[in-house]
């Protein structure tokens, strides 16, 4: 899978503009934050843009072309949800290696040693999970991300 059938594919869980009183990241438009983005207008931020800054701050960063599609996939949509680190972090975990947030050569060398992808992506998606039902924002918004989660795990091998 390339990164614009990844990018088309993450970008059917995210919206439009959207400027939501409870959400910490003010507002929104296709996944992308005022809070994260400050410099930017928003409002007037078109999907071309949005697709360079993803391809830039997160799939390359990730080094997500460097992994199973699949896994590549869970981490590009966890680092768009919940940021970069973190979703490295969770990924860190699920092949136990030192969740430092980095996508490095040990990271790499786990992920490529272990021949069931869909154990890392299971493992990946209990950790999202269970730091999601921890944040405060949870009761919000909450069923929209298991959701978004259910529908990354349903889509295996497709």
């Amino acid at each position: 899978m390339t990164f614009d059938q990844v990018f088309d594919k993450l970008i059917n869980h995210e919206g439009g503009y959207v400027f939501n009183p409870h959400d910490p990241g003010g507002e929104t438009k296709f996944g992308i934050s005022k809070r994260s983005y400050p410099h930017l207008d928003i409002h007037s931020l078109t999907l071309a843009d949005a697709k360079t800054i993803y391809r830039r701050d997160f799939w390359d960063r990730a080094q997500c072309d460097k992994m199973h599609p699949d896994l590549a996939f869970d981490l590009f949509d966890g680092a768009v949800n919940s940021g970069i680190g973190q979703a490295i972090r969770w990924l860190q975990r699920a092949v136990g290696v030192a969740d430092d947030g980095v996508v490095g050569p040990l990271t790499l060398a786990s992920i490529n040693r272990e021949n069931d992808t869909s154990a890392i992506r299971a493992r990946y998606s209990g950790h999202r999970l269970d730091f999601m039902t921890r944040l405060s924002t949870w009761d919000v918004f909450g069923k929209g991300w298991a959701r978004r989660i259910a529908s990354n795990l349903q889509s295996v091998g497709k």
